[in-house]
C-alpha cells in the first residue's frame, strides 16, 4: 500500500477527537506529528495564520471545496482529489501553480490510520504537481454532523507568458479537443457505491494536468482559445456553459468521443448518459483549426493526453446550443444538466 512509503508514527490515539480541533495540545500534537510532518517546507514551516511568498506577474487564484462520498475510491482519495482539483483549476486558466492552502474539517471519531492516508496522498499529490502547501486549518465537528471527512483547497499560480485563454477569443472553426476517456471518475466512484465489479477495476483518472498544459501553452500560445476540467456535469456541461456565454454553435461526434468500453457499459447499467458523467482528469481545448492538429499530436505524446481526439468544432449554425451527431448518423440538442445525476462525487 501506499502508506508503507511513509509509515505513521506512534500516536497515543486512534481516532481523531473534538480535542484535536480544540487548539489545544491535541491539536498541536496532530498538526505536528501529522500535518507539518507529512507536508513540511520552508514556508509552512513558519507555522504561521497565513503564509508569506513573493509573486511577480499576472497571477489566477481558485478555490473548490471536496466532500466526495466515499473517500477512499478506486486510483485515489479525497486527498490527491482536493490537490488536484485545485491544481487542475489554476492550469485551466493558463497559469502554473504555485501554492494551495488545505483546509479540513473532520467528523469526530475517524480513524487516524485513515486521516494519514489521506496526508501522503496530499503529499504525493503535491509533489507531482510541484506545488506547496503553505498555510491551512483544521476543524473537528460532532459525529453525525459531517461525513468523515471534507478538504478545501485554494491555490495561487502564475499566469503562463503565452497563454490567452478567454472564450472571447473563440470563433467558428475552432476545434473541440478532448485530452483523453471520458466519464471514469463517477463510475469508479459509482462502481464502490453499487458494489458493481468488472473485469478490470475501473478506477478514477484524477491526475494533475499542470504540467500538459504548461507543454501546450509553450507550443501553441495564443492557438489556444479555451481549457477548462469537465468535473461536475462533465463534457456537456462544460460545452453548453461556453455555448452560453460565447453565443456560438458547438458541433461534436459521438464517434469520435473517447470512452473506455467497461466505462460506457456501466454507464448503460447505471442509466447514466457519460456526456454528463464527472471526469478529474482530461480537459477541454478549444484550439484554432490551423494549429489543432498539431496540438493533438504533442498532446498524445504527453501522458496525460494519450487518448485525446478531436471531437468537433465550433460553428456560426445553432447559436447557443450544442448538437451531436450519433454513432448511427442522427442528431440531437445535447442539453443543459438539469438537477444532480450523481451526487457527492467530488
Amino acid at each position: 500500500m501506499i502508506i508503507q512509503s511513509c509509515p505513521i508514527p506512534k500516536f497515543n490515539f486512534e481516532m481523531i477527537s473534538l480535542g484535536h480541533g480544540s487548539g489545544g495540545q491535541l491539536t498541536q500534537q496532530l498538526l505536528k506529528s501529522g500535518v507539518f510532518e507529512v507536508l513540511k517546507n520552508d514556508i509552512l514551516d513558519q507555522q504561521h495564520d497565513g503564509a508569506f511568498f513573493r509573486l511577480t506577474g499576472a497571477v489566477a487564484f481558485s478555490t473548490d471545496s471536496y466532500v466526495i462520498s466515499p473517500i477512499f475510491f478506486p486510483g485515489g482519495n479525497i486527498g490527491d482529489l482536493a490537490v488536484n482539483g485545485t491544481v487542475n483549476d489554476l492550469a485551466m486558466c493558463g497559469s502554473c501553480p504555485k501554492y494551495l492552502s488545505l483546509a479540513f474539517i473532520i467528523e469526530e471519531g475517524l480513524l487516524m490510520e485513515k486521516f494519514w492516508q489521506v496526508l501522503v496522498r496530499i503529499k504525493e499529490a503535491a509533489e507531482r504537481a510541484n506545488v506547496q502547501i503553505v498555510t491551512g486549518d483544521t476543524k473537528v465537528v460532532e459525529k453525525g454532523k459531517g461525513d468523515q471527512l471534507f478538504i478545501n483547497t485554494s491555490g495561487i499560480g502564475l499566469i503562463h507568458p503565452k497563454a490567452q485563454i478567454h472564450h472571447n477569443h473563440i470563433v467558428p472553426g475552432d476545434q473541440i479537443i478532448i485530452s483523453g476517456n471520458i466519464a471514469t471518475h463517477g463510475i469508479a466512484i459509482m462502481s464502490v457505491r453499487k458494489g458493481l465489479e468488472f473485469e478490470t477495476t475501473i478506477q478514477s483518472d484524477t491526475i494533475n494536468l499542470n504540467h500538459t498544459t504548461a507543454k501546450l501553452l509553450d507550443g501553441f500560445g495564443n492557438a489556444i482559445k479555451f481549457f477548462r476540467d469537465p468535473t461536475r456535469g462533465g463534457l456537456a456541461s462544460v460545452l453548453n456553459e461556453v455555448a452560453a456565454v460565447t453565443h456560438w454553435g458547438y458541433d461534436i461526434d459521438q464517434q469520435l468521443i473517447p470512452i473506455e468500453e467497461q466505462v460506457e457499459g456501466a454507464c448503460e447499467l447505471l442509466g447514466l448518459d457519460p456526456l454528463y458523467v464527472a471526469n478529474e482528469g482530461i480537459f477541454v481545448a478549444i484550439v484554432q483549426k490551423e494549429a489543432a492538429g498539431d496540438f493533438l499530436e504533442l498532446l498524445r505524446l504527453d501522458a496525460n493526453g494519450r487518448n485525446a481526439a478531436i471531437i468537433g468544432a465550433v460553428t456560426c449554425e445553432h447559436p447557443g446550443k450544442v448538437v451531436m451527431k450519433s454513432r448511427i448518423g442522427g442528431r440531437r440538442i445535447v442539453t443543459p444538466l438539469t438537477g444532480e445525476q450523481l451526487p457527492r462525487i467530488c
